[in-house]
């Protein structure tokens, strides 16, 4: 039987079209942008939206079983735990969304989920969020996957948390043994799997994340090197440096960068079109949405794990 799953936070669909690629069925989104909205309406026409994930399930539903799925996806606001926002963390108005998120969790009960958001959330809040999962009946692991590991040419770090109702078949590394075998790099493009940190924590232990959780996921990356010979910006915890990006000579480093495949840094946003209707709006979307082929290859482990009963 195909798999179903419900969409939170859906913006224009990259958790949707991955899961789908899967082999799984969606059955309902929740978005609040209009604009991202109208694009789920044209992609998916025939599946239910709604708007505010704060009074979804909606209350004209009495019975919460229309919504139940297999699986609930999502990648709640990240602007409160971004370390280019005021660092709020999951106190702030918009990334606090995510007890939104746990409560419909909890009230419609799937049997997995999947939660995104940026590295960051390992200093801002990962404890507290697998605490949360863990009180609500679920074992989960947590991976930070840079979109080259699916063959993209930047990096786009996120981290992903996938979560299993107790007794489900799905433990085990179902995420990072995924792309530890390379089976989500089919490109030629640069692959970078080296800096992932991971971690898992287990619903018989109540709102404690594993020590690796925590502190083995706050420096995550040891290495900043990139192919170039420059360096990336700081990630979070890096000991206070904040080491820029400083290439030999403008140059050198679109020479550097041609030859190894990989997309310059922002500003430097040449590649993007310009001059295209609702330009702005498809950016902003952009900016926020997820790299479909990461999740594509979460959901493919999740149904094998499904399929073949391993735990």
């Amino acid at each position: 039987m195909t798999m179903t799953f419900g969409s939170l936070f859906a913006g224009i669909g990259g958790f949707d079209l991955g899961l789908e690629r899967a082999g799984m069925t969606c059955l309902w989104q929740v978005e609040i942008d209009p604009y991202a909205r109208a694009v789920l309406g044209k992609h998916w026409p025939d599946v239910r939206r709604h708007d505010d994930v704060r009074t979804f399930p909606p209350h004209t539903h009495t019975h919460t079983h229309d919504f139940r799925v297999d699986l609930i996806c999502g990648g709640f606001p990240c602007q409160d735990i971004s370390v280019a926002g005021k660092g709020a963390g999951l106190a702030g108005a918009r990334s606090g969304l995510w007890r939104e998120f746990a409560r419909i969790i909890g009230e419609l009960q799937p049997s997995y989920i999947i939660v995104e958001n940026v590295p960051a959330l390992t200093a801002r809040g990962l404890g507290t969020v697998l605490g949360e999962i863990s009180s609500l009946g679920y074992d989960a692991e947590w991976h930070v996957i840079p979109a080259s590991a699916v063959g993209a040419p930047h990096r786009r770090e996120r981290i992903w948390i996938v979560g299993y109702a107790r007794g489900e078949p799905a433990g085990g590394g179902i995420a990072a043994g995924t792309f530890e075998r390379g089976e989500a790099t089919p490109s030629a493009w640069p692959v970078d799997t080296g800096h992932a940190s991971c971690g898992r924590t287990y619903a018989r232990q109540p709102n404690v994340a594993d020590s690796q959780s925590v502190s083995g996921g706050a420096r995550l990356c040891e290495d900043e090197s990139k192919r170039d010979g420059s360096r990336d910006v700081s990630y979070p915890n890096d000991a206070g440096r904040q080491q820029q990006r400083r290439p030999k000579s403008v140059r050198a480093e679109q020479f550097a960068i041609e030859r190894s495949g990989w997309w310059l840094s922002e500003p430097d946003v040449g590649r993007v079109a310009h001059g295209v209707p609702s330009r702005v709006d498809r950016l902003r979307c952009l900016g926020n949405a997820v790299v479909p082929q990461v999740v594509e290859a979460i959901g493919r482990a999740i149904i094998e794990a499904k399929e073949t009963g391993c735990a």
